[in-house]
């Protein structure tokens, strides 16, 4: 799948080089259970979230928020990657 501009320029700024996920079908959402049913007359969206999956595919970090105005920490997504790359 191919990442949007926004996932894009997130990656550039943070400086990470792996693969963002873009879920257009909602596919994934669904089951990692992070869609919505209906969010704002959108029927099917993925709710913001965050999972840092390392190379065996075990979910090592995971946070999402049902408002989706929420942001995450950043300094602790950065750790949870630093230390999942660390692990690996």
């Amino acid at each position: 799948m191919t990442p949007t501009f926004a996932q894009m320029a997130f990656a550039e700024r943070l400086g990470v080089d792996f693969p963002l996920l873009s879920d257009w079908g909602s596919e994934v959402c669904e089951s990692y259970g992070v869609r919505y049913d209906s969010w704002k007359g959108h029927a099917g969206l993925a709710k913001r979230s965050i999972f840092v999956v390392d190379e065996q595919g075990k979910i090592s970090y995971r946070w999402y928020t049902e408002d989706a105005h929420d942001l995450p920490d950043f300094d602790e997504v950065m750790g949870a990657i630093a230390q999942t790359a660390s692990d690996g």
